[in-house]
């Protein structure tokens, strides 16, 4: 056949033009092959003629001079295909690639839920997604290998802390596959992609990577870690003790949003997003009066010497010092406070729905973490049946 495309002979004796070489595959899918030198071995080109649009949209497959000569044609026909049924199952023409589906999953986050876990989003593509090869890979050609080898890049990259390296925990490593595999799938929900083939399997979660908070600081603990803290964490800490908030939405809070004269405290910058507020006993407001007294009504009420609000860099250290200094164990974090006050409300016996509202959770995540704390509540209870 003149001009054929389909044997290595027959695209050795092509002259040398701009024009690609066209091939029909089908009605309005075309394969072509351009050779624009009479020694370049020729790039390949997949035409689809859009009968909804009017329109001839084009695909470059590339030289595909990482296969042999012999069996170009029939790759460049496989990924001419399967572009032709990406966009006969309404996938996009232009490319759109994993830089695009997070950049767009940030857009969306940021309108629908805010700036805080649209941020944290970006931070995680930021790290992970943007500086990586992956960034550049079409969604269309996404295969299981790069998700594969994302996530063995996840796992293996260490943490450094104080210039001594550690593996990374893997629930970190579950939020940032997580942040990946949301995009992704907001992408394919949207029709950028027209298969969640690629990222199905190796974005799953790591099983059991949640693991229950077992450092408990009872009392005595706890009055013993403020106590050797230094004056700067010292109010943030006591804090931490008596409320079962998360660290962070205990340092977004405002002055205003403590109201000693009807004791009620306004909850706003939390995972559990929505705002909320809580009533307090006259010794936590006796606690937090002298702290927001003559301020402004928008400086944080737990703030820093520099008047700043504490964070988690900022808090980490002085709580690990304050930790060895009162000879409690090296693990003791911000969180092992939250995880203590939330174990005294469960053993108290307050009933769960209520300790989720107070500290911002599901019902089903304290049950989760501390629904084995009632088991011996739930003796004691049977104990009394006995006649």
């Amino acid at each position: 056949m003149a001009n054929s495309i389909d044997s290595v002979t027959a695209r050795t004796k092509l002259k040398a033009r701009r024009d690609a070489y066209w091939h029909k595959l089908a009605t309005g899918c075309y394969l072509g092959f351009r050779k624009t030198t009479d020694d370049s071995t020729g790039t390949w080109v997949a035409r689809y003629w859009d009968e909804a649009q009017h329109k001839q949209h084009f695909q470059s497959l590339g030289p595909l001079d990482e296969h042999l000569p012999g069996s170009r044609f029939d790759k460049a026909v496989t990924l001419a295909r399967e572009w032709f049924a990406h966009l006969g199952m309404g996938g996009l023409a232009k490319a759109y690639t994993v830089a695009d589906a997070c950049s767009d999953y940030t857009d969306h986050i940021r309108a629908e839920k805010g700036d805080k876990p649209a941020n944290d989003a970006q931070g995680r593509f930021a790290r992970w997604v943007d500086k990586s090869s992956l960034a550049r890979i079409e969604l269309a050609k996404l295969k299981r290998d790069h998700i594969r080898a994302f996530r063995k890049k996840l796992k293996s990259t260490p943490v450094v802390i104080r210039g001594q390296e550690r593996d990374r925990a893997p629930d970190t490593i579950n939020r940032d596959m997580s942040a990946l595999r949301a995009a992704l799938n907001l992408a394919f929900a949207d029709g950028k992609v027209t298969s969640d083939f690629a990222w199905r399997e190796y974005l799953k979660p790591i099983k059991n990577a949640s693991r229950r908070r077992d450092l408990y600081l009872d009392r005595v603990q706890r009055r013993k870690l403020i106590d050797h803290a230094s004056p700067d964490i010292a109010p943030f800490l006591q804090c931490m003790a008596v409320l079962p908030f998360r660290p962070g939405a205990l340092a977004a809070l405002r002055v205003a949003d403590f109201n000693p004269r009807v004791k009620t405290i306004r909850i706003g910058e939390d995972k559990a997003g929505a705002d909320r507020r809580l009533s307090l006993p006259d010794a936590i407001v006796q606690i937090l009066t002298p702290l927001a007294k003559g301020r402004p009504s928008s400086a944080p009420l737990l703030a820093k010497p520099d008047g700043t609000a504490w964070n988690k860099d900022a808090w980490k250290w002085p709580i690990k010092d304050a930790a060895h200094a009162a000879g409690l164990p090296p693990e003791v974090s911000a969180y092992t406070l939250r995880h203590s006050t939330i174990t005294d409300l469960v053993v108290g016996g307050l009933d769960l729905l209520t300790v989720a509202k107070i500290s911002g959770t599901s019902v089903a995540m304290i049950e989760k973490h501390y629904g084995h704390l009632r088991q011996t509540a739930a003796a004691d209870a049977l104990a009394g049946l006995v006649l």
